[in-house]
């Protein structure tokens, strides 16, 4: 079930204290690149990732919706956000021939690993919903996406007791040489509004919006939403993964965690 959008100026006293000590956390972002490197900060921006984490789960609920918004407040153009035209070679093979031969695999801690086509992930049932997309960068867009849930495929791939976090690595680089990642809990994993979408307002997702698949994580910034999907690995830790935060740009001083 779909939440209707606030008035612009109905907030209740619940919902602008859950929207203050949320978003909190991510004050701490402006500047990373270069404050990460400061002992103190990061010490700081970790208790506040803490913070933001435990207060959403407290305040929101594991269960609470992201709000979802009519059709109308669509925006003209949802703006891209990270890669806009990935330029590895495994990408552009893959998009020459309309990602024919791509394949998400699904592996790690799982009792049935997979391999899903595109048209396969398109047969699959979906949930649709329109939502605000806020970005780390302080602009925010509204895009209906389409998609099958994260949980429905997890189910299927059978998840061990033992796996506590969900990767997803991509298929871009913004440094030339590291793949982008990112991961997630499972909480977030089996939310209902947590998808990978293959399609942007009734549309195939555009190569600017992370085609062939992304991840839509509604209740957290937009750098959580991995774009350009090639494989999902369910793991206990992600010490061994490139820097062992837990994504990209966390590998480079922002916080995991990053709910709204």
């Amino acid at each position: 079930m779909s939440r209707r959008p606030p008035s612009e100026f109905s907030f209740s006293r619940r919902a602008l204290l859950q929207r203050t000590l949320l978003g909190a956390a991510a004050l701490g972002l402006v500047g990373c690149d270069r404050l990460s490197e400061n002992d103190a900060v990061i010490s700081l921006l970790d208790s506040a990732e803490t913070l933001n984490l435990k207060t959403q789960r407290l305040l929101a609920g594991r269960e609470s919706l992201a709000v979802e918004y009519p059709a109308s407040m669509i925006s003209p153009v949802f703006r891209p956000n990270g890669t806009v035209d990935p330029q590895t070679e495994l990408y552009r093979q893959l998009a020459a021939n309309d990602f024919a031969d791509w394949r998400l695999t699904v592996g790690g801690l799982v009792r049935t690993p997979l391999e899903l086509s595109l048209s396969t992930l398109r047969g699959m049932p979906s949930r649709t919903q329109i939502t605000r997309h806020d970005c780390v960068e302080g602009w925010s867009a509204i895009g209906q996406w389409s998609g099958p849930v994260l949980g429905d495929i997890l189910e299927q791939a059978g998840v061990h007791d033992s796996a506590r976090y969900v990767v997803f690595h991509c298929m871009d680089q913004l440094d030339g040489q590291h793949d982008y990642y990112e991961s997630i809990d499972m909480v977030e994993a089996f939310h209902p509004q947590t998808l990978l979408a293959h399609s942007l307002n009734d549309e195939p997702l555009p190569v600017g919006n992370g085609a062939p698949l992304r991840l839509r994580v509604e209740r957290q910034l937009g750098y959580k939403m991995a774009k350009y999907l090639k494989g999902i690995t369910l793991v206990e830790h992600f010490d061994d993964i490139q820097g062992g935060k837990g994504g990209y740009w966390e590998d480079r001083g922002y916080t995991w965690y990053a709910g709204i």
